[in-house]
């Protein structure tokens, strides 16, 4: 903030109050991810106000979280286990195998279509208050966090329930989802800056969101896929996401393929750093043109 005087006004000895008030809108990186910090408490209060809308006036609730992986993975199942014969894992439960690799990519695909669609969906706050931006589309994540918490708490049931063996390596599962937490949150940050100005976003999520179920080893293991496109294939950063998961469920797993857990990594990273660069860039026009 810093005041200026006006132009073209003669400023005479004693007046103190001919000056704009300019705001300025973009602040040094330090500063801006400070002020974010500060307000960190905003996030859960957006977060909260997100999961009564999405469950307000539903007949079964936050149950929604569970049913949604659930109904999937029964479909998946059927389809690759007994139409398509496809192999399980070790001889683990083909619906363990499922429901294990629903879960990471239910949770990305949540997170980053509500992020993308978080600061259009906010626009009645946005245009009113200031706050650092970039907390909307993180309460949207957030959100996505608590749905996924309440899916493990069925996985957990469903292993119980099939009789699958309990490994230590579960204790991971949270280290595990971070590649695609970041990936959707990169993602969501970039597409949703750019939604502010072009609602064709809007439009090009969904698309995004029903080729990362097809080009990702949700109904089928990513063994099957020949040797020579396997490194290609990694490139989707779900791969090895999916892969850790069914490798941390399934005690009976084959070893993970190295390079597809690096590529993880590696593009969520890329994910993330084009995604701040993009919303950043925009961040100061949204207030304008939301």
């Amino acid at each position: 903030m810093r005041a200026e005087p006006v132009p073209g006004h003669a400023r005479r000895p004693g007046d103190s109050d001919d000056f704009d008030l300019v705001i300025e809108a973009r602040q040094p990186a330090r500063s801006y991810w400070a002020e974010a910090w500060r307000a960190r408490e905003l996030v859960l209060f957006l977060a909260g106000r997100d999961l009564l809308v999405r469950y307000k006036q539903t007949a079964v609730g936050v149950a929604w979280s569970v049913l949604r992986p659930l109904i999937t993975m029964l479909v998946f199942t059927f389809v690759f286990s007994r139409l398509a014969r496809l192999p399980s894992e070790g001889g683990a439960p083909y619906a363990v195998l499922v429901y294990a690799a629903m879960l990471p990519w239910t949770f990305f695909s949540g997170a980053f279509t509500d992020a993308s669609g978080s600061l259009v969906a906010s626009a009645s706050i946005i245009t009113k208050v200031y706050f650092p931006r970039v907390l909307v589309p993180l309460s949207a994540v957030a959100v996505s966090v608590v749905d996924f918490l309440i899916s493990l708490l069925v996985l957990l049931g469903l292993m119980l329930a099939l009789h699958a063996e309990f490994s230590w390596r579960l204790l991971l599962l949270p280290v595990l989802l971070l590649p695609a937490l970041l990936t959707a949150l990169g993602l969501g940050l970039g597409l949703g800056a750019l939604n502010v100005k072009y609602r064709d976003v809007r439009h090009l999520v969904p698309l995004l969101t029903q080729f990362s179920l097809y080009l990702s080893p949700v109904g089928y293991s990513s063994s099957v896929v020949p040797e020579a496109w396997r490194l290609a294939y990694s490139v989707n950063p779900l791969v090895g996401v999916i892969d850790a998961f069914r490798w941390a469920v399934l005690y009976s797993a084959a070893p993970l393929y190295a390079p597809a857990q690096w590529l993880a990594w590696g593009v969520s990273a890329a994910c993330v750093l084009w995604g701040v660069w993009t919303f950043r860039r925009s961040e100061r026009e949204f207030a304008d043109v939301i």
